[in-house]
């Protein structure tokens, strides 16, 4: 099989099976967020517009919610290649234009195969010697993957997780709504950007999406097994839009934390962008502290 594969840092992607691998080992990626990959990449370099990624996922006839479904994708993307889009490695966001992958690419042709297998046999190995080869290597590669499962469980327990919850729209608009809940993976992604490692952040729990009455956050924080939630509301502060968010500690369900971001909404995209940032920048460093038990500063009083 002639299937191309490109090489990028640690990482190796095959755009026909979708497949990522970060030093051989396997990478979850979903279907959607693989074909943004392998669209980037196919374009490096060079800037690829939303619209441009919207007719290649979706189709020009598509329905769904294309903001918050390229958003949830560009997230999961990120966060499997461990980038931030604050200092990015491999996808720079351009605000309200697109994205571009910017890492070195080493393009890999099926051909070389055929190369190694043209080399072993001019030096005479038996059929024998590349069966126990290939059986060793096959052994190695096995325990290598499961000790680095083991190791990534193992760190992953110690990871506080914190769980973002959706914002609830305290407007009289119901159309804010879809500005709430594109806020709310804007969050999602900032949040992920900045931990690099230290915390692990869940953003698409079915018990993070319900209404305001039916939320408990005990069962959050026991089904979830989260240390820390994220609580936000949009509201209307005459001519301006105010979003609140709220660093909880769980279970005890202590605030450590408010952010609150006053804007008009002539720019809904860029509000969103900046109030997520500053959330994300706010919270995230209070989490990594308030996890390794030092004591936070008091309160600003704002």
């Amino acid at each position: 099989m002639n299937a191309t594969r490109y090489r990028f840092g640690l990482f190796e992607f095959n755009p026909a099976l979708r497949e990522l691998r970060r030093e051989g080992n396997l990478v979850h990626l979903q279907s959607q967020p693989a074909q943004v990959l392998a669209c980037l990449i196919e374009h490096a370099g060079n800037v690829v517009t939303r619209e441009q990624l919207r007719a290649a996922i979706w189709g020009n006839e598509t329905h769904v919610d294309f903001d918050r479904g390229l958003n949830f994708c560009i997230t999961q993307v990120r966060s499997a290649l461990n980038d931030d889009s604050v200092a990015p490695r491999y996808i720079r966001t351009l605000a309200r234009r697109g994205y571009q992958f910017i890492a070195p690419i080493e393009r890999i042709g099926g051909a070389e195969i055929s190369d190694r297998t043209s080399s072993l046999s001019a030096k005479n190995k038996s059929a024998i010697a590349i069966t126990a080869s290939v059986c060793l290597g096959l052994l190695l590669l096995s325990l290598a993957a499961a000790g680095y499962r083991l190791r990534s469980s193992q760190s992953s327990k110690h990871r506080p997780i914190v769980a973002v919850l959706r914002f609830d729209n305290e407007t009289s608009d119901p159309a804010m709504t879809r500005f709430a809940d594109a806020l709310t993976d804007n969050v999602v992604e900032r949040l992920t950007s900045t931990s690099l490692g230290r915390y692990d952040v869940i953003g698409n729990a079915r018990i993070l999406r319900l209404p305001r009455d039916q939320r408990d956050l005990a069962a959050i924080a026991s089904t979830l097994h989260a240390q820390y939630a994220v609580l936000g509301q949009v509201q209307t502060s005459g001519p301006q839009t105010r979003i609140l968010a709220h660093l909880i500690r769980l279970p005890q369900q202590t605030h450590l934390w408010v952010s609150r971001t006053d804007r008009s909404l002539a720019d809904p995209l860029g509000v969103e962008s900046d109030a997520a940032q500053k959330i994300a920048s706010e919270f995230s460093p209070r989490v990594v502290t308030d996890s390794s038990g030092t004591s936070l500063p008091p309160l600003a009083n704002r």
